[in-house]
């Protein structure tokens, strides 16, 4: 089993998610309700996502959640988008927010065509476990 800890893109999605709670939980009214809840589940969905796959056998299922931690941080930034246009969210929290997901949107991104690589694979008899995922470059086989 990895140490997701280690890696820099969940260290940055955590951060994420703890700034998205900061700042959805001044956003004030019932008609904002949704709106809020689903900032907050998006963001979190990011570093869980990366979790989970960490703890996969294959470098398949890896890179199944980590494409669905690049799809929760593409909706995080619609919900962001709409938050600056209701002007629930401050162009400045926006401007922020928007910018930590897009760099970790582009990190998944570069990780996951990292453990796709042929080269980042194991040789045969290793590719049953997960290898130097500590790095953030890991590289399972199957």
């Amino acid at each position: 089993m990895s140490d997701f800890k280690k890696l820099k893109v969940w260290r940055k999605s955590h951060a994420l998610a703890l700034n998205v709670h900061r700042v959805a939980t001044r956003i004030r009214g019932r008609d904002q309700i949704a709106l809020r809840s689903q900032m907050l589940r998006a963001a979190m969905s990011v570093p869980a996502n990366i979790v989970e796959g960490t703890g996969k056998g294959s470098a398949a299922e890896f890179c199944r959640y980590l494409s669905i931690a690049v799809g929760s941080t593409s909706e995080l930034e619609y919900h962001l988008m709409v938050g600056r246009d209701l002007r629930v969210l401050s162009n400045t929290d926006f401007d922020s927010l928007h910018g930590e997901a897009v760099e970790i949107r582009r990190m998944l991104c570069g990780l996951i065509s990292k453990v796709k690589s042929p080269t980042s694979r194991p040789p045969a008899q290793e590719r049953r476990r997960v290898v130097n995922c500590a790095t953030g470059c890991c590289a399972t086989g199957n």
